[in-house]
């Protein structure tokens, strides 16, 4: 194993951990996670083209507990800071159509790129730059993609067959027989899930906050729904609220028969035909070009760094199988809504920041999640797109500090956007600024409260007035 590690005035350790073995971990091995006043924070999230992000938990994965090889990847960012100052200007203001508009907020931008590590797992590291000064900070891949996909090829052909051998270096998964660490491997929602715990378990060793975008977002609240025990909270940055077209096999086991192959290895000879038609589309650099510019709402917002991994990724051996094996994984055991009703059962906080003008997953999917579990702090950033971490990382960054803080005061300190609102109001619009670049920036927070919480919130402004009130007399 290699191990760089990078440090910062701010940040006082950074580490990436590159692993080409495939170390052992028990399925039925169950690690005591025990409580710390110091806070974690873990990142599992996939990205929106072909996936890219960092570290794949080292584990024997899958149901005959084959090996999984591969080139891993662990990023870390831990330091402290003492001042995120939250100023705010004016008093009580204008009223809009979709709620009050109070003071305006303004926030920190994020730390100097010269005060950076260099080495960030890319998509979230204005995460892992600015939370990491606060708090310890973790970012991953998922198996099968990033740079967690394999470093061999799972399918590499009948022995003795004579092989292309310049086809065989440029497309992996596309032979006729499987290795052994590669049976009945699938990259699954539930794959994903396991993995989740194992790093939590193995690495960091105590119960932590989970953030994830995306397809992330589904993967996070699954982990938490089947692991409450090591989760102290989750936020879903548009999370998809579903994933898988096939049966799951333990569900509908009669169902799961009806189809011969649910993305395991090797691919059926069809599959592979039409892999290499649709790859060969979504791969291109101006297709990936067309996908970022969709999902980010701020064309402004540089995204070269993002278009060089997606397309690095894209570009390696084993994406196309990989890629195929992904949108062809049956469901998880446990829905989306299913997921959500073992968190709230089990009084796991959720928080849920969206980005409005996501193309694909649109707010009206927080909103039903904030119906469900009405207690849930429900925030809607525009202009923000499918990934306001990366878009807008120093109003989301804002938003996480300040729902931990709260959570970790157990109350005693206010939602954020709402320490300063007087009067109760169902949905709040918040004007925040920030400085990026050395020029202002500014955009809009909606706050929407359930009406359980409007009604404490009522009933905490008549107990404050009616406090005045004897006071005066």
């Amino acid at each position: 194993m290699e191990i760089l590690s990078y440090n910062s005035a701010r940040c006082s350790s950074v580490v990436k951990l590159r692993s080409n073995s495939a170390d052992r971990i028990s399925n039925t091995k169950r690690s005591k996670i025990s409580g710390s006043k110091r806070c974690k924070l873990l990142f599992p999230l996939r990205d929106f083209g072909n996936g890219s992000f960092r570290y794949s938990a080292a584990g024997r994965i899958g149901s005959n507990n084959s090996k999984i090889p591969r080139s891993s990847h662990l990023l870390v960012s831990n330091g402290s800071y003492d001042g995120y100052v939250v100023g705010s200007e004016e008093d009580l203001s204008s009223v809009s159509e979709d709620g009050k508009s109070i003071p305006k907020v303004l926030i920190p931008g994020l730390p100097d790129e010269s005060n950076g590590f260099g080495v960030g797992s890319f998509h979230y590291e204005k995460q892992l730059k600015d939370l990491g000064r606060d708090y310890r900070v973790w970012a991953l891949d998922f198996l099968g993609q990033g740079m967690s996909l394999p470093c061999e090829d799972p399918t590499p052909g009948l022995k003795g067959q004579k092989e292309d051998a310049e086809r065989k270096d440029s497309v992996w998964g596309f032979g006729e027989e499987t290795e052994p660490w590669a049976n009945e491997l699938v990259y699954s929602v539930d794959l994903w899930r396991d993995q989740v715990r194992y790093f939590v378990e193995e690495v960091i060793g105590e119960p932590v906050y989970v953030v994830g975008n995306s397809l992330g977002g589904y993967v996070s609240l699954y982990f938490a729904a089947c692991n409450p025990q090591l989760v102290k909270g989750v936020t879903l940055l548009n999370a998809t609220p579903f994933w898988g077209f096939l049966p799951n096999r333990s569900r509908s086991p009669r169902l799961a028969k009806v189809f011969p192959w649910a993305g395991t290895f090797p691919l059926p000879p069809r599959v592979r035909k039409l892999t290499e038609l649709v790859w060969q589309k979504i791969s291109d650099p101006k297709s990936i070009a067309e996908v970022l510019k969709q999902v980010y709402a701020d064309h402004s917002t540089n995204v070269d760094k993002v278009f060089a991994r997606i397309l690095q990724t894209a570009q390696h051996p084993a994406a196309a199988a990989s890629f195929a094996s992904i949108m062809c994984a049956p469901q998880a055991q446990l829905s989306f809504n299913e997921a959500l009703s073992q968190c709230q059962a089990q009084n796991v906080p959720v928080c849920l920041v969206y980005g409005k003008e996501d193309p694909w997953v649109k707010p009206v999917w927080g909103r039903q999640v904030k119906r469900q579990i009405p207690n849930a702090p429900y925030y809607e950033i525009s202009p923000a797109g499918h990934c306001p971490h990366d878009e807008v990382p120093e109003v989301v960054n804002y938003l996480l500090r300040g729902w931990i803080k709260s959570l970790e005061a157990e109350g005693s300190i206010s939602l954020p956007l709402l320490d300063d609102v007087e009067a109760p109001q169902n949905s709040i619009i918040r004007d925040l600024e920030f400085v990026r670049e050395g020029a202002k920036k500014s955009l809009k927070v909606r706050v929407v409260e359930s009406k359980s919480e409007l009604w404490n919130r009522i009933s905490s402004f008549i107990e404050s007035r009616l406090g005045k009130v004897k006071l005066k007399s």
